[in-house]
């Protein structure tokens, strides 16, 4: 698969996060049918709406490539996944399904093991994120297509993160200390990973935790934007692994040392 490929199968992608977006907010506002997993995390007719509405036009797409899904069983039995999407159908569920607005549609493509290509769409925010290569990330924006570089507003003197809790764990303090962060704000969802593509925060630090699904799409993007994705060893990350269970993350723009 090129990148030419990887280009067109994106494009042919957006529309389509756009309609998904579209009718999750009509379903919301309409009242959602709201379940508890077993694993104890809210799911929604919008969350399988829009999962439905993605993985069809990606197997239109892409039909000999592997589709595994936050919300499908399919797949996820395969050993040695090397190219494969992972879609993730509204990451932020509890922000959905509770009329906030961090809540993001998610569908990245791993070739080789590593992100290729991901887009990400928050709706309630009308920001549509989307990468396919090196230098080619992007956000459409009242009509209007940025080119997103993740260290445009660096300053090494105002370094700010986005952390998924208000509760910094000693782990992640000593690497905020290390790293010269100066003030952290909490965002949910992989929206965080679009904001530091954007060069509006400057990283964002996690011990392991969810799955690969949650942060797939959003390391494309930040990549192609000139980020840098590593565990807390330094180690790239890569995809496919047991359970899709997700290692240590440090995303930061690559201005920071």
């Amino acid at each position: 698969m090129t990148e030419i490929n990887i280009k067109k199968i994106i494009e042919q992608l957006i529309d389509t996060f756009f309609y998904a977006g579209k009718i999750c907010l009509e379903l919301r506002d309409k009242g959602l049918i709201k379940k508890i997993k077993s694993d104890n995390t809210p799911v929604s007719n919008g969350d399988l709406e829009v999962n439905k509405i993605i993985t069809q036009k990606i197997k239109e797409i892409t039909p000999d490539l592997p589709i595994i899904s936050e919300e499908m069983p399919d797949n996820k039995s395969i050993d040695n996944l090397k190219n494969f999407w992972l879609i993730d159908p509204i990451d932020g569920t509890y922000d959905y399904i509770n009329n906030l607005e961090e809540f993001t549609i998610n569908a990245g493509l791993i070739l080789n093991k590593k992100p290729a290509a991901g887009l990400i769409y928050a709706p309630s925010k009308k920001r549509m994120f989307y990468s396919y290569g090196n230098n080619s990330a992007f956000e459409i924006t009242n009509e209007k297509i940025i080119n997103l570089n993740s260290s445009i507003n660096f300053d090494k003197d105002k370094i700010k993160f986005v952390s998924y809790s208000n509760n910094i764990k000693p782990e992640i303090e000593l690497i905020h200390k290390k790293l010269n962060v100066k003030k952290y704000i909490r965002m949910k969802s992989s929206l965080k990973f679009c904001v530091i593509a954007a060069g509006e925060f400057d990283g964002y630090v996690a011990e392991p935790r969810a799955y690969e699904w949650d942060i797939a799409a959003g390391h494309a993007i930040l990549k192609h934007a000139g980020g840098i994705i590593t565990d807390f060893d330094n180690n790239e990350i890569e995809y496919g692994k047991k359970n899709f269970k997700n290692s240590s993350l440090i995303l930061k723009g690559n201005n920071i040392i």
